[in-house]
């Protein structure tokens, strides 16, 4: 991971445009240009628009680490949360700045697509299933992720999905397959909102649901719920960054997005990272 190569990939791409605009004259202006041109007034705080994923923001990590980022460098991060689909889309249509988001095969066919630069690793956790204290499907006696999937399914207890193509509903569709298991039902219930809202109707509902480990351990001093199958390979749950190409997108914020890459990826937000612990539980690692 070589975080200068960034920034000079995102300043070529910059100077690349700058120089075509003025030859021709000037870029054309978006109609939405107070959210495309920077700020850079004398004393004035740029602000860059991150779309990121719920988790990230119900787990608190980016209150806690990006305050610290606006103070050193006086760039201002305004967090638009939504699952990370909703936050490709938003990419795709030049509306962020930059993205953070936790789905590997979705954020590579983005890059391959053209929309974005390249994958920059921040932070991980796991995924877990969650699940009320009696565990009626016994998911806590499985084998694997798969073989819990399966006991879900076999049993019909009550299960709640993302239903968002979020990371986190994007990885229980892969388990499901893996699994070769369908889920239809009563007792499958897709909600199309984001993680608080997925672990307060499974509490509410004595359900199993696929949780981020750092959302859940956030929020549970006020769940009924247990953790209870966790520790596998497909349960990796890995946070990246990406910047957007500047030669479709000329008017987004590239300086100010390689200076947050840089800062994200470096040592000072790592420590900041690691040190994040909520009732005890560290949420996140950088490795």
């Amino acid at each position: 991971m070589m975080i200068p190569t960034v920034f000079q990939r995102v300043i070529f791409f910059t100077l690349v445009i700058m120089v075509l605009c003025s030859a021709t004259g000037g870029c054309s202006k978006s109609i939405d240009s107070d959210s495309k041109t920077p700020v850079d007034t004398a004393g004035g705080r740029v602000t860059i628009k991150l779309a990121t994923t719920t988790s990230l923001d119900n787990s608190g990590l980016l209150a806690h680490i990006l305050p610290d980022f606006t103070e050193e460098t006086g760039i201002e991060v305004d967090i638009i949360a939504v699952g990370t689909g909703k936050a490709l889309e938003l990419g795709r249509a030049g509306d962020v700045d930059v993205l953070l988001v936790h789905a590997p095969d979705a954020e590579r066919e983005f890059i391959s697509e053209g929309y974005g630069l390249d994958r920059y690793y921040v932070a991980q956790n796991e995924f877990v299933i969650v699940g009320p204290f009696a565990d009626p499907a016994g998911v806590g006696e499985s084998s694997g992720i798969v073989d819990a999937f399966g006991k879900i399914h076999d049993t019909e207890a009550v299960f709640i999905s993302r239903g968002d193509q979020s990371g986190t509903h994007k990885r229980e569709l892969i388990i499901w397959d893996e699994a070769g298991l369908d889920p239809e039902g009563a007792w499958y219930i897709e909600v199309g909102q984001g993680m608080g809202a997925v672990l307060t109707m499974a509490s509410e509902l004595e359900a199993y649901a696929l949780s981020d480990i750092g959302t859940f351990f956030s929020m549970e001093d006020h769940l009924d719920l247990v953790i209870v199958h966790s520790c596998d390979e497909l349960l990796e749950n890995i946070y990246s960054v990406i910047p957007l190409n500047a030669e479709l997108f000329p008017n987004l914020k590239h300086e100010q997005v390689a200076v947050l890459i840089e800062w994200l990826t470096g040592p000072v937000c790592g420590d900041l990272i690691n040190r994040y612990e909520v009732n005890g539980h560290r949420l996140f690692d950088v490795r």
